[in-house]
């Protein structure tokens, strides 16, 4: 309980001390800004058994974003799956080049990096579905209640594409993953986060001189 609460306060103190997305991937970037516990380099085996701790970040994009990132990877920047997938948030290269990151040594290197890309990908998904952001928000579709932060945690597993199929089918076309993960399964999973400050952006990229370190080179 007493753990909890620390990263409840945690979150909290992080979520109110930033208010651009540069303070935002600044903050988030540093592992010194959680706890050593949630920072897991464990096994699936562990997860699976319930063993390490959620973090409780509150229903704000510090809390929706490292609620996805524990489901991709455990909240592990070092990451890559057998897929090829990268880091904190599990990217694939073609996303990643989206979002104008082209090397992934350096991807993987940088929390810095990662946390910028996320921010550029949810807010270039944003844009791309904002019709549908607000045609079917508050609705159900497939017995699935629609949220904001729904939309792009399945854009994030299922590109922005996939996730206009779901929804103007009524969720008969859907998308799964390798491992199983749906579309509907994302968007009950991670709704009624409060994405707000995540800003529509249909050319959002990773702006790396920002970030106060020299990461030129990874981008075209």
């Amino acid at each position: 309980m007493i753990k909890l609460t620390t990263v409840a306060i945690l979150g909290a103190v992080l979520f109110l001390s930033f208010s651009t997305k540069k303070e935002a991937i600044r903050l988030t970037a540093s592992t010194d800004n959680l706890p050593d516990y949630y920072t897991v380099k464990s096994s699936q085996e562990l997860l699976a058994q319930g063993k390490i701790n959620y973090p409780i970040l509150g229903k704000g994009y510090l809390g929706f974003k490292e609620a996805v990132a524990f489901k991709e990877s455990g909240g592990d920047y070092s990451v890559i799956n057998q897929f090829g997938y990268l880091g904190k948030y599990q990217f694939g290269s073609g996303t990643l080049k989206l979002v104008g990151v082209y090397d992934s040594v350096g991807f993987l290197n940088s929390p810095a990096m990662q946390e910028a890309a996320f921010y550029a990908n949810a807010s270039r998904n944003k844009w791309i579905l904002r019709r549908e952001i607000k045609n079917y928000v508050g609705k159900k579709v497939n017995q699935v209640h629609i949220t904001e932060s729904g939309i792009l945690a399945a854009a994030h597993l299922a590109g922005p594409g996939n996730v206009k199929k779901f929804l103007r089918s009524q969720g008969k076309n859907s998308f799964s993953d390798a491992f199983g993960s749906s579309i509907s399964f994302y968007m009950k999973k991670f709704a009624g986060y409060d994405t707000s400050f995540v800003k529509p952006d249909r050319k959002a990229k990773v702006d790396l001189k920002q970030l106060d370190v020299d990461f030129t080179a990874y981008i075209n």
